[in-house]
């Protein structure tokens, strides 16, 4: 015990760690037991300082019961963390250990809060109805569609999905079945109702239903969203919500081609799949009782793609960048989605953006809230002609860089041929890019090549 909490003092403050000076800090201890509660558990030292100083506590006959009474009288579900004591330095640190609370969200004084980063959060409303549902294995588009019928469904759309499923994952429900059968399958149908999420995935009128179920596209001219170039509000189904957008956004963005061998190849501006997966899980994983609209707003720069809703609590903005678990708003059309290779539900969605990104030379995409949104951000190589012209490069130098983008190198010789120069100039020109943190040299002497740095 002595052992692992030292090493938790060592390791610092963090999701899972906590530091607090004395019990009489009673109100802040009760906040973070309800945030561990609703993330991943925790444990809270008491008589550790901030910066991580060892100071102590002084432990009274009923200390440890009057702390676990006010955390189980102050807690709905009630808690029931666990309370020891040990020592470090020759002083009394209390141990405060809690799990993560299988129902949710876990209230403290009325009010929830979860855990990001160091500090705690206090839940939205939005989050608390998030939380309360996954705790009983429901989300909002599993409700019935009050005053909507089979009728307000197109079975067409239904059987075209169907066959769809049948090839991506071989779902063994036939196309033609009846349609109430198939939405008891799919468990789309409750109490004789389509679910929330069958209006979405196959309704005649679906934003007759849910008016922000509606998808707003734009390329705006320049890297401010005030002129339009062009604009299209997209109705109609998810799944072809999702073609649409793709085809405004492979309209709007500009493609180039290059010899490589004795192939000519075409690359996009962005990878398209890198986009396709951002734009999918906006439409599935937002928050449809947030009454904003899914957005793709494409920039000279860059292309952003938001979804109304903040990440559900468990995930962090961090925690998207590595190894994750998959936690769906929307339960419903996440497996629908994943019966037709939509997507895998593995959380490797925002791994496969980040490596698709690498993979083509640009930087990472970027992930944010902002304004109650989750906004994921796609930007152009800093490598533009006006960036390069705003370090001084000459033309030569800039014919270069767009040499080495397309070829991933070049040498002294080369570049001399390339722009027709010495190479007495082909080195001063070089030497200047390594300089200005383009280009890096790659070896010594005869074998040595230029890449970007």
């Amino acid at each position: 015990m002595t052992a692992d909490t030292s090493q938790l003092i060592r390791s610092g403050e963090s999701e899972a760690v906590e530091f607090k000076q004395s019990t009489g800090e009673l109100r802040e201890i009760l906040e973070t037991v309800g945030a561990f509660a609703n993330t991943h558990g925790g444990t809270i030292l008491v008589g550790v300082t901030n910066a991580g100083d060892v100071v102590g506590v002084t432990i009274g006959k009923d200390t440890l019961e009057s702390l676990a009474n006010a955390i189980h009288q102050s807690t709905d579900p009630r808690l029931f963390p666990s309370l020891t004591t040990t020592q470090l330095e020759g002083k009394t640190v209390l141990v405060l250990r809690v799990d993560e609370s299988p129902i949710k969200p876990v209230l403290v004084q009325g009010r929830g809060f979860k855990r990001v980063g160091r500090s705690n959060h206090l839940l939205s409303s939005a989050e608390v109805t998030y939380l309360s549902l996954a705790s009983r294995s429901l989300s909002w588009d599993a409700g019935p569609a009050d005053g909507y019928g089979l009728s307000d469904l197109d079975p067409e759309a239904v059987r075209r999905f169907l066959i769809a499923a049948q090839r991506e994952r071989n779902l063994a429900i036939d196309p033609n079945a009846p349609l109430e059968e198939v939405l008891e399958k799919l468990k789309l149908q409750q109490d004789g109702q389509p679910t929330r999420a069958a209006l979405l995935l196959f309704g005649q009128d679906p934003q007759h239903f849910l008016r922000q179920s509606e998808v707003r596209v734009a390329r705006f001219k320049g890297t401010q969203p005030l002129h339009f170039l062009d604009m299209k509000v997209i109705e109609g189904r998810l799944i072809e919500q999702r073609q649409a957008m793709m085809e405004f956004v492979e309209r709007h963005i500009s493609m180039a081609a290059e010899i490589k061998g004795l192939e000519r190849e075409e690359r996009w501006e962005y990878p398209l799949a890198a986009l396709r997966e951002a734009v999918t899980n906006a439409i599935c994983h937002r928050d449809y009782q947030d009454g904003g609209n899914v957005q793709v707003r494409i920039f000279d720069d860059r292309l952003e793609v938001w979804s109304p809703g903040l990440l559900p609590p468990g995930l962090s903005l961090e925690a998207l960048r590595h190894t994750h678990r998959s936690l769906p708003r929307n339960h419903l059309l996440a497996h629908a989605f994943f019966l037709i290779k939509f997507i895998e539900q593995w959380g490797t969605g925002t791994l496969r953006m980040i490596e698709l990104c690498q993979e083509a030379g640009l930087p990472e995409p970027e992930f944010a809230e902002i304004s109650g949104a989750f906004v994921v951000t796609f930007r152009q190589s800093k490598l533009t002609p006006e960036y390069l012209a705003g370090l001084g490069l000459n033309e030569r130098q800039m014919k270069a860089v767009e040499y080495v983008r397309q070829h991933d190198r070049i040498a002294n010789q080369e570049y001399a041929r390339l722009v027709s120069v010495s190479s007495r100039t082909a080195t001063r020109d070089l030497s200047e890019l390594v300089k200005k943190g383009i280009f890096q040299q790659v070896g010594r002497g005869k074998g040595s090549y230029f890449a970007l740095a």
